[in-house]
């Protein structure tokens, strides 16, 4: 299973980006997915996520600026930020919960990181 995401960029304090990130792979379903971001120096924080049935929760921080959204046919997730400011640097990853089912009906359950990409907010 693996996960592409493109988007990121350099964009000046109150400008937009759009972040998506495809699966592939040995995919039978996808339930959770999300989008987490990590500032220089920092920890790798949880920024948004969405279920398979479109529930969505975002950080304090991204609450209102931010929206998650999936399609769920094209195995994508997408991130439309408005509003950057430049606390919002750093690299973004995408993460999906996944299910592969097997064909003698067992089947297997984990998780998959897309390999970052960078959002850079200048002031």
């Amino acid at each position: 299973v693996q996960l592409q995401a493109s988007g990121g960029g350099l964009v000046q304090a109150g400008g937009s980006l759009r972040l998506s990130c495809a699966a592939s792979g040995s995919i039978s379903s996808i339930n959770g997915m999300e989008w987490h971001r990590q500032a220089p120096g920092k920890q790798r924080e949880l920024v948004a996520t969405i279920t398979k049935d479109h529930s969505i929760n975002y950080a304090d921080s991204v609450k209102g600026r931010f929206t998650i959204s999936r399609d769920n046919a094209k195995a994508t997730v997408y991130l439309q930020m408005n509003s950057l400011k430049p606390e919002d640097t750093g690299v973004y990853y995408c993460a999906a919960d996944y299910i592969h089912l097997n064909q003698d009906s067992t089947y297997e359950v984990g998780r998959a990181w897309g390999q970052g990409t960078q959002v850079t907010v200048s002031s």
